[in-house]
C-alpha cells in the first residue's frame, strides 16, 4: 500500500501497490501493520457496502460522537465517487476545513477518514458501489450530520447532487448548532 497524507492532518489517501504479471495484478488492500506504521488507527469493527443507482446520489455528511466516534476506510469498487471529509476537531488548525478526492474503479484509491471527521460522498456514475470499513459499530443515538450544502463549509462538488435522502437534507447548518452539539 502507498499511504499519502492530505492537507487535513491524520487523513490519508491510500493507493494500491500493484504486483503485475501476465495474469493481472495482486495488491494488499488493507494491512494493519502498515496502518500502525503510518500512525493510522487500524481497527475494523464492521464493513459496509453501499450501492447507488444514479449518478448525483449524495450520502452524508455523517459522523458519530464519542465514545462511538469512528474511523472509516472507504474505497469505490464500481463506478466513481467524489469523497469528502471535514475536520471536526476544534483544537485542529484545519478545523472545519474539507478535503475531497475522486475514488473510482480505475484508480482504486481509498480514503482514510480519522475519528472526529464528517464524511460524505457524491456518486459520479450510475451503479457506483462503495465498500467501507469502520472502527466502531453504527450507533443511532451517537449519529450526527452536517448539511452537504452548508455555505460555511463551501464544498465544491463536481456535479450537482440530484438524489439526497430527507435525513441528509435535514441536517442543520453549522450556524444553527453549538460547537458542543457537533
Amino acid at each position: 500500500m502507498l499511504i499519502n497524507t492530505t492537507p487535513l492532518a491524520g487523513a490519508a489517501l491510500v493507493d494500491l501497490k500493484l504486483l503485475d504479471d501476465d495474469r493481472g495484478f495482486f495488491a494488499r488492500a488493507f494491512c494493519r501493520q502498515e496502518f500502525v506504521d503510518a500512525g493510522l488507527e487500524p481497527l475494523v469493527e464492521q464493513a459496509n457496502i453501499s450501492f447507488n443507482h444514479k449518478a448525483g446520489t449524495l450520502r452524508g455528511f455523517h459522523y458519530q460522537l464519542e465514545p462511538n466516534a469512528e474511523t472509516k476506510f472507504v474505497r469505490c469498487y464500481r463506478g466513481a465517487i467524489y469523497d469528502v471529509i471535514v475536520d471536526l476537531r476544534p483544537e485542529s488548525p484545519t478545523y472545519l476545513q474539507s478535503f475531497g478526492a475522486e475514488l473510482n474503479e480505475d484508480n482504486r484509491t481509498a480514503m482514510y477518514v480519522p475519528r472526529d471527521f464528517a464524511h460524505a460522498y457524491l456518486t459520479l456514475t450510475d451503479k457506483a458501489e462503495v465498500l467501507y470499513q469502520v472502527s466502531t459499530a453504527y450507533t443511532p443515538g451517537a449519529e450526527r450530520g452536517l448539511r452537504w450544502d452548508d455555505p460555511q463549509l463551501a464544498v465544491e462538488w463536481p456535479i450537482q447532487p440530484v438524489v439526497v435522502s430527507p435525513k441528509d437534507a435535514a441536517w442543520p447548518l453549522l450556524s444553527e448548532v453549538s460547537v458542543e452539539a457537533r
